[in-house]
């Protein structure tokens, strides 16, 4: 099924905040959303690996695979589900006045994003940091040569604060190049009207995958910053929050137990592991805390797969993937050494 998408402005987001938008006030979140039909998940502009669009109009990659997770918990349709594609500088107005019913994005997880905005985030579904993109044949081998450099940055991001700050700890003298639109951030560094881009390494990979000749350009190792990219949800409906949260934790879950969505029903129907049985609705009664069904998780695997399978499927080796080797890096399982890792679902 084709996703809706709907592009916002911050001008029409203005416009929602003085008419008084949708907030869940009277109502809680997951009432409003049943009584819609749908859910309401906002991701950004067309990203490789997080949120894209194939031929037909159809978003896919990992922040679309966890609206997808929590639209199959509460319908048990994946489908029910409105794609938001909202600007950089609009995205959490766009939350926090009610447009939103949640943001699954490459939003930074930051102390004054997360106390300020009136807006909570959950655990993180991809660790991240930034760094630089440079062509192959400039002879710059460390961000320590880009001295005096132009750098394309996308404006009203963390990415654009830490630039200034890397910049000035280590007088460097860079200019920040600022655009709203990574595209046209990127057409301008193609052109030849930035030295670098900076960004997240998992975007600039993917972004280095779309560029006419990849291997014209590569990704400089230092790492300026950390980016635990994460969902987020309004604040001060709890309920709502416990929703988002645990169905991300099933998908961390299921992989962790090896529960996939090929193997959702023999393990539902045949499994013995009381680990197993809970989460899969078949014993216990986990579902009444959320005020959900007792197969929310079950749909949840069934509809989209653990978060392993996400993983390879678009930020790893899949067909559809970025190509982002996911073993030894912190986006591996607990068990493998990396920091995904999901409280007991007991």
């Amino acid at each position: 099924m084709k996703l809706g998408t709907r592009l916002a402005s911050a001008a029409v987001l203005a416009i929602v905040a003085s008419s008084g938008a949708t907030v869940a006030t009277a109502q809680s979140t997951l009432e409003i959303v049943k009584e819609r039909g749908h859910l309401r998940c906002q991701v950004g502009n067309p990203s490789p690996g997080y949120y894209n669009l194939d031929s037909d109009g159809n978003w896919y990659g990992l922040d679309v695979s966890v609206c997808q997770a929590v639209a199959s918990a509460i319908f048990g349709d994946k489908a029910k589900l409105e794609i938001q594609s909202v600007s950089t500088q609009a995205r959490f107005t766009a939350l926090a006045n009610g447009e939103s019913d949640m943001l699954s994005r490459t939003a930074t997880w930051t102390m004054t994003r997360d106390t300020q905005l009136g807006i909570d985030f959950l655990s993180p579904n991809f660790y991240d940091g930034q760094g630089f993109t440079v062509r192959a044949d400039s002879g710059i081998n460390s961000a320590m040569e880009l001295a005096g450099a132009k750098v394309c940055v996308t404006t009203g991001t963390t990415t654009e604060l830490n630039l200034t700050d890397f910049s000035r700890v280590n007088d460097l003298g860079i200019s920040n190049v600022t655009f709203e639109d990574y595209n046209v951030r990127d057409d301008t560094y193609l052109n030849g009207g930035c030295d670098a881009v900076t960004g997240d390494k998992s975007s600039m990979a993917g972004n280095i995958a779309s560029f006419p000749v990849p291997s014209d350009h590569k990704i400089l190792p230092e790492t300026l910053s950390k980016e635990p990219l994460a969902s987020a949800v309004r604040h001060g409906d709890s309920a709502w929050r416990d929703i988002v949260q645990w169905s991300i934790f099933a998908l961390i879950n299921a992989e962790e137990l090896g529960i996939t969505q090929a193997n959702v029903d023999d393990m539902k129907a045949n499994s013995t592991n009381p680990n197993v049985r809970r989460m899969l609705g078949t014993e216990g009664n986990l579902n009444e805390g959320l005020g959900l069904d007792a197969d929310w998780a079950y749909n949840i695997i069934k509809n989209v797969g653990n978060y392993g399978e996400i993983y390879e499927t678009y930020m790893g080796t899949g067909p559809l993937g970025i190509g982002i080797e996911r073993a030894g890096s912190l986006n591996a399982l607990w068990t493998d050494g990396g920091l995904m890792y999901s409280p007991p679902m007991r």
